[in-house]
């Protein structure tokens, strides 16, 4: 047996030749583990001789049953991972359990010629030491991770391995020819944005990081994570690399992800974030723990568009994930924002072009019961603008997460595969981008199913639905009763069943209170419950969070208030009207939900009276779903109605004026609640309006005048569908024997 150590002090080659000697194996020679030192020995050696290779693993202190480099640590000047030369002896003599030699599975000489041999190149002897040299470190790190786990499973020199590539170089040749660049011009510039791009991974960063950021989730909320989601994640990661694709909501979801996935011994995610977490000294930290600094927006540059692909396609083959938010940013309003594809398209093509066999998608939800970095996100909706991120801006915010404030659920879709969806693409439509796209829909549909209705979504929905009215514990328990009733029956996941007791709904009461979200009266008989003033918003970004799970029951009752010769038409249009704010599916699965929705209302619903099926319903949910969105874009439509059609709309401007006259409609009662004045809505309800050629002022007298009349047909819809709206309203509080707040 050849035996390869990595053992530079006298400390680690005692430990080696220790080990050997209580091992009953064979005569064994000790080599180093170095390359030229190789060549001969391999060069001389029998076809069958074995070749194994061996190290001193270092590992931290165990404390609290965990092995991890802490703070501490770093202050002292020490790697408990790469303890310095003078301190080994003391901690073989005083802490022998944090020295292990650790060997890697061997393999015979002739096994690894024909590894060698089968190669990108071939080589003398020389060559052939280095190629057993590279494999002996690669198969001691598999086996090192065996002791302290996947989680520090970390690649290792990816700038020298992605240029080595021929792949890469060929590639880098075809573009210079392509842009008509000088080759040399092209190579400079990829290498300069592999080194910016490229993350290092450190066990001790990693270790140092996640203590570091642990405080600014630990306390905040108990985690509950989909136990069985993860082991059947854990079965495909052994086979095929996973981009994980969570929901993002807070500037904890990293973090916390981070932790439960450490947890549960997956390695560390190579996270994509953008450059406003750059800030020293967290970003070269994050940097050498995995997260990835990547442009927001690559344009035209053909070259980083290169450098990002082959990044990626190095990281799946060699079976490490991924990690990024594929909104683009925090939602603002609680509800899933529209998907950003880009980087999605980079990781099919890896695929498509064959630098790995395939990659699964796994959609994410990541639910709070409540945040503290909502009331900031809030005012930004309203126009206040957004603080930039730095060293003071992190200590607020740690502060802020010292208390508790509830429960985060960490919940996983099934995950997608990448090469089936390539292989299922049209012949006419094949391309990595529009499957990206498709991927991109299908990981938001996933985490919307996913997703659960938490308990401070439910009591949210229900204050928000009557307005500026207070309701007593006994009219939220019958307003909720039916609906978590409805969840049930639909399967949809939730976390309702603490609002079965009087008592449990006091606890998500007094919670809502805490945060200043409700506000109580106890002055008159009994207690009554209302959304504190100048909180909306951040009520409706806790509603938001699972509205989702009620639209197609929502658009069923505004249908039945339709013209029934007209009903399915009308579904159509709703779902056109509503399709930037919500994720539907294809128009046969649409029609066949909507359906089910329908006959849950009434068997005959195709010609029964609305207003009779919708009084004996046991509960209405459209004024409560939709009413804030419509709202929103009833504001749009009548400003672009208003406007004069040769007048350009820019849109900063006009969402100002939205907000203005939002606000005049608002104390006027024309609109429910404060939730409906909301810039991402209105930013919304104009990209809606665009996609039907309403912004744009066309060339022409005749033009404009035909776009004056489609914007007066647009607000015309608007306040059809508001009209219904209200009336649902009304229906509902009859039902309740309660007084509509709200005038048509």
């Amino acid at each position: 047996m050849l035996l390869l150590a990595e053992a530079a002090t006298e400390v680690e080659r005692g430990l080696v030749r220790d080990w050997v000697r209580a091992q009953e194996a064979r005569p064994v020679a000790v080599l180093p583990l170095r390359g030229p030192a190789l060549a001969e020995p391999l060069a001389t050696a029998d076809d069958a001789a074995l070749v194994a290779a061996v190290r001193v693993a270092w590992l931290p202190r165990e404390r609290g049953g965990q092995r991890r480099v802490r703070w501490s640590d770093v202050v002292t000047l020490r790697n408990p991972r790469r303890p310095a030369a003078r301190h080994q002896a003391r901690i073989v003599r005083r802490e022998p359990d944090r020295a292990v030699v650790v060997a890697a599975e061997p393999a015979t000489v002739a096994e690894l010629r024909q590894r060698f041999s089968a190669g990108p190149g071939a080589g003398g002897r020389r060559a052939f030491g280095e190629f057993v040299a590279r494999q002996a470190g690669l198969a001691l790190e598999r086996a090192e991770r065996g002791l302290v786990g996947d989680r520090y499973k970390v690649p290792k020199r990816i700038v020298e391995a992605i240029e080595r590539s021929p792949g890469f170089r060929r590639e880098v040749r075809e573009l210079a020819a392509r842009l008509e660049l000088p080759e040399a011009e092209v190579v400079a510039r990829a290498t300069a944005d592999l080194h910016g791009l490229v993350a290092a991974m450190s066990p001790m960063a990693v270790d140092l990081l996640t203590g570091a950021l642990r405080p600014l989730h630990a306390r905040a909320w108990n985690v509950q994570v989909d136990d069985a989601g993860l082991e059947k994640l854990r079965e495909l990661n052994r086979r095929h690399a996973l981009v994980f694709l969570p929901s993002h909501r807070s500037y904890a979801d990293p973090l916390l992800l981070a932790d439960v996935l450490a947890e549960h011994d997956f390695p560390r995610n190579h996270v994509l974030g953008g450059d406003n977490l750059r800030f020293w000294p967290v970003g070269p930290l994050a940097r050498r723990a995995g997260v990835v600094f990547i442009r927001r927006s690559f344009g035209d540059d053909e070259i980083y568009k290169l450098v990002v692909r082959e990044y990626f396609g190095f990281l799946l083959a060699k079976r490490f994930n991924l990690e990024w938010y594929f909104e683009g940013g925090r939602s603002r309003t609680g509800k899933l924002r529209p998907p950003r594809f880009g980087l999605l398209a980079n990781v099919a093509e890896a695929v498509e072009q064959g630098r790995t066999e395939d990659v699964h998608l796994v959609p994410v939800s990541i639910t709070y019961d409540q945040l503290r970095e909502v009331s900031a996100m809030a005012a930004e909706q309203v126009g206040a603008p957004k603080k930039g991120e730095g060293l003071a801006w992190l200590a607020r915010y740690a502060k802020a997460q010292l208390s508790p404030i509830g429960t985060a659920h960490v919940r996983f879709a099934e995950p997608l595969s990448l090469r089936a969806a390539l292989a299922a693409a049209s012949d006419e439509d094949p391309g990595a981008r529009r499957v990206a796209l498709q991927m991109a829909f299908e990981v938001a549909v996933g985490i919307n199913r996913t997703t659960p209705v938490v308990a401070t979504a439910l009591v949210t929905l229900a204050l928000l639905g009557v307005r500026d009215r207070a309701l007593t514990l006994g009219q939220l328990q019958r307003v909720l009763a039916p609906v978590r009733a409805y969840l049930d029956a639909c399967g949809h996941p939730h976390s309702g069943e603490v609002l079965r007791s009087a008592a449990g709904v006091r606890r998500v009461l007094g919670a809502l209170a805490q945060s200043k979200v409700v506000t109580a009266y106890t002055g008159g008989e009994e207690p009554v419950y209302a959304i504190e003033r100048g909180q909306h918003l951040v009520a409706a970004f806790y509603r938001n969070s699972a509205i989702h799970h009620f639209v197609d029951r929502a658009i069923a009752e505004l249908v039945l208030l339709h013209d029934p010769a007209d009903r399915w038409e009308e579904a159509a249009r709703l779902r056109d009207l509503l399709k930037f704010e919500f994720f539907f599916p294809d128009r046969e699965s649409y029609r066949t939900q909507l359906s089910a929705e329908l006959t849950r209302l009434s068997c005959g619903w195709e010609s029964a009276a609305g207003d009779e099926v919708l009084a004996g319903a046991d509960f209405l949910i459209a004024h409560r779903v939709l009413r804030s969105f419509l709202d929103a874009q009833l504001v749009v439509a009548e400003r672009l109605a208003a406007r004069d059609p040769r007048r350009p709309v820019v849109e900063k401007e006009f969402l100002a004026e939205c907000a203005g006259v939002g606000q005049q409609m608002l104390l006027q009662g024309r609109l429910h609640g404060p939730e409906s004045l909301s810039r991402e809505l209105f930013a919304s309800a104009l990209k809606l309006a665009a996609n039907r050629d309403l912004v744009a002022v066309p060339p022409g007298d005749g033009g404009r005048e035909e776009l004056a009349e489609r914007r007066g047909a647009f607000a015309a819809q608007l306040r059809d569908a508001v009209a219904r709206v209200i009336r649902i309203d009304e229906i509902d509080a009859a039902a309740r024997r309660e007084v509509v707040g709200v005038a048509p």
